[in-house]
């Protein structure tokens, strides 16, 4: 089992996306990449903190490799659009890929220049790539919050 960890707005929609793909053994939203210890949603959604909403996907790198976790992460979001993904605005939705490895580090550089020079969006891509800090699991409402309601998306 290996983890990934990434930011593209809303956690809900990217979690059900990531949810969906053989190989993925568990999903768990919360937060990363901020200063305070132990944040709520509260907390994050101030701004103040610094943290991005984010997905951890526990995987199966024999059943669904990292390339393919960035394919999807890359699908789910626009990465062209700083710290906003459609009406959510603000650092916290940021678009993010916390490393956990070095190999991870470098498939995410060479995926995103390759995307970028792609030519697939008329603006840049402005992606961090960062690594994994502490992650601080949402409160448990969150978790797997779509399907729990039946939605296909954050924005119905």
């Amino acid at each position: 089992m290996e983890k990934a960890t990434f930011g593209a707005g809303c956690f809900w929609g990217v979690e059900a996306a990531f949810r969906k793909v053989p190989g993925v053994l568990g999903t768990r939203v919360g937060y990363l990449g901020g200063r305070l210890e132990n944040p709520t949603y509260q907390d994050v959604c101030s701004g103040n903190t610094g943290h991005a909403e984010v997905v951890e996907v526990t995987y199966d790198p024999e059943q669904v490799t990292y390339g393919e976790l960035l394919s999807i992460f890359w699908d789910n979001h626009n990465p062209t659009t700083l710290n906003r993904q459609g009406p959510d605005v603000g650092t916290q939705y940021r678009s993010a890929i916390f490393f956990h490895t070095p190999e991870q580090q470098a498939a995410a550089l060479a995926s995103r220049a390759r995307l970028d020079a792609s030519g697939r969006y008329k603006n840049p891509i402005v992606t961090e790539i960062t690594p994994a800090t502490e992650f601080y699991m949402a409160e448990d409402y969150h978790q797997q919050y779509l399907e729990k309601r039946g939605r296909a998306s954050c924005h119905i």
